[in-house]
């Protein structure tokens, strides 16, 4: 199966990249190279655009897409979070637009070997880079009860987190669990019937949150939003798409710090704390897809962009 994956909001995150023909160009998260070939057309021959990504399937198709582009496009595989290095051996020490689009790309969903689906009974893997030794079969079979807990509670949001949790301990002692679909079983049987008829899939949420755990997905996130906006020109700008709530209130949050880093007190008449503002946040509501793209393609509808300029 090929790399594909519908970029999600292209044409708003490249109107709000602001971009400049002979500027450069970082995408963390290259996927497949739809929002790369929405930059690049914009580009002229002293312009750049450097991909980085840790799927190599992601790797091949977005190397195949952008060739048109020759010298004008360098992909890295690596993880967002070394941006500063990966920038720093190509000779980069400051850029005019990051770009991130966050998440589980299609192609990584719908390739079942891959083990991301809950919607078909395959391999537990859920590994983003698959260099990485640990799956999400170590996970659901070595955390304890507890870890699994606080696991699918902090990101999986599921209010039936306790009760998953004790499910699935008191499953693997009978027999390792070995696949997706077994996964899935365990969760439905630890979930209301009532509620897993009124609700969506039963297993999202564990699935999420058992994704995000093993990828290291909102630990990267946080660590690494300072630092990009550091790499940025003045007037230079970072766009993040992010796809659901526990991601959207770390990018909110660390643009509004990034913007108004003051913590003295509010009554005092001047700032002594010597924190000064890095840039603006540009989107002070997040920029939403429009029904259209919704229709078209289903996994917009939980997509938001938020856009930080630096100063």
């Amino acid at each position: 199966m090929g790399f594909e994956h519908k970029p999600v909001l292209l044409e708003e995150t490249v109107e709000y990249l602001k971009i400049n023909p002979g500027g450069i160009y970082v995408d963390g998260t290259l996927g497949g190279g739809g929002h790369a070939e929405a930059v690049c057309r914009k580009l002229n021959g002293f312009g750049k655009y450097v991909g980085i990504d840790q799927d190599e399937a992601a790797i091949l198709a977005a190397t195949k897409r952008l060739a048109p582009f020759g010298n004008l496009v360098t992909i890295v595989r690596s993880n967002y979070e070394h941006m500063e290095y990966v920038l720093g051996t190509l000779g980069i020490k400051a850029v005019d637009g990051i770009l991130l689009d966050l998440g589980v790309s299609s192609y990584q969903l719908d390739t079942l070997e891959r083990g991301f689906s809950y919607k078909e009974d395959t391999v537990l893997d859920m590994r983003m880079d698959q260099r990485q030794a640990v799956t999400a079969k170590e996970i659901v079979n070595g955390f304890s009860e507890e870890e699994l807990f606080r696991m699918i509670q902090d990101y999986g949001e599921d209010k039936f987190a306790r009760n998953i949790a004790k499910h699935i301990v008191m499953a693997r002692e009978q027999k390792e669990i070995r696949t997706t679909g077994e996964l899935v079983e365990i969760i439905k049987a630890a979930i209301p019937a009532k509620v897993r008829m009124a609700g969506g899939h039963p297993a999202k949420k564990t699935f999420q949150a058992i994704r995000i755990e093993l990828n290291r997905e909102l630990e990267v996130l946080e660590d690494s939003l300072d630092g990009m906006i550091g790499l940025l020109k003045p007037g230079g700008r970072l766009c993040i798409i992010t796809f659901h709530s526990l991601e959207d209130r770390i990018v909110k949050t660390s643009f509004r710090r990034n913007e108004n880093p003051c913590t003295c007190p509010p009554g005092f008449p001047v700032c002594v704390c010597g924190k000064v503002s890095r840039g603006k946040v540009i989107t002070k509501k997040p920029v939403l897809p429009t029904e259209g793209e919704c229709s078209d393609n289903k996994r917009a509808k939980s997509a938001k962009l938020r856009v930080f300029e630096r100063v």
